[in-house]
């Protein structure tokens, strides 16, 4: 699954960049009557996370000043709990080799590292560094609705990874549950179709963390998905990363994968 950089991915990677350090954004003032925030951030939930149990490959690729530097490849297993609404997530390790096998898994609030080497696992934070801007938490499929409270604080034209002008809400989501990788996300997402264009994710201290675009929707299982996520460095806008996700599918995955004492047993490809 090694993926490599193509004139034209580097070209968008490129074009956020640009954008970000000329601020492309025209506030709007909102005018008329606003949908429910509740209703736009569950919409667009279903926009990014799949109603059945898939699994889906990722490809990161770490960017300095427009060239490539470190990449990582991973296949990831979802599942939702019905009762809590949560997604169980279970993260394998493909590429590099030196890394192949090498497991995550996030269940409730608790994430695992897990080493076959050591046949060990232990507990790690949602922000730890997976590669360059992107942490273990960016990977995961998360429920947006269930673990922030959301309001809308506006309507907003901005710019979009291709410099394609789109017409957004502009949500700030606050953490309403132990569950929630960020503090505080702003979060744009285009009205009508309730596709997520950007975000931004704040520390718990209110220190902007990353900026997010979301780019390249393609038909994935059902519905027009992001299969490429840009994330931006808040600090130095010259450090991206993107996250490319493919070969979507459908997959039953037994509740067992998400127990920490089957990690040592599990072989899921």
């Amino acid at each position: 699954m090694k993926k490599h950089m193509s004139i034209r991915a580097r070209a968008a990677v490129m074009l956020v960049v640009t954008a970000i350090l000329s601020g492309g954004i025209t506030r709007v003032r909102a005018g008329g009557e606003q949908p429910n925030a509740k209703e736009v951030i569950e919409a667009t939930d279903r926009v990014r996370n799949p109603g059945q149990p898939f699994r889906v490959a990722l490809a990161l690729i770490e960017y300095v000043n427009g060239k490539p530097r470190n990449q990582s490849g991973l296949v990831v297993y979802v599942r939702q709990d019905k009762q809590t609404q949560q997604f169980n997530n279970l993260v394998r390790y493909a590429e590099p080799p030196r890394d192949a096998g090498k497991m995550v898994l996030f269940k409730g609030n608790n994430l695992w590292f897990y080493d076959p080497a050591s046949k060990a696992s232990i507990r790690i934070s949602a922000q730890q560094r997976l590669v360059g801007q992107a942490s273990e938490g960016d990977v995961l499929t998360v429920n947006l609705a269930r673990d922030y409270t959301t309001k809308i604080v506006g309507q907003e034209s901005l710019q979009d990874a291709d410099r394609k002008n789109r017409d957004c809400w502009h949500l700030d989501l606050a953490a309403a549950t132990p569950d929630a990788i960020y503090n505080r996300i702003e979060y744009w997402v285009e009205r009508g179709t309730y596709h997520p264009i950007k975000g931004k994710f704040y520390s718990d201290s209110g220190r902007l963390l990353k900026i997010a675009y979301y780019h390249k929707f393609e038909e994935q299982i059902g519905a027009l998905r992001p299969t490429q996520v840009i994330l931006i460095d808040a600090v130095n806008a010259n450090l991206a990363t993107t996250i490319d996700y493919s070969n979507y599918r459908f997959q039953e995955i037994p509740e067992a994968w998400f127990q920490r004492d089957y990690l040592p047993r599990l072989r899921p490809e």
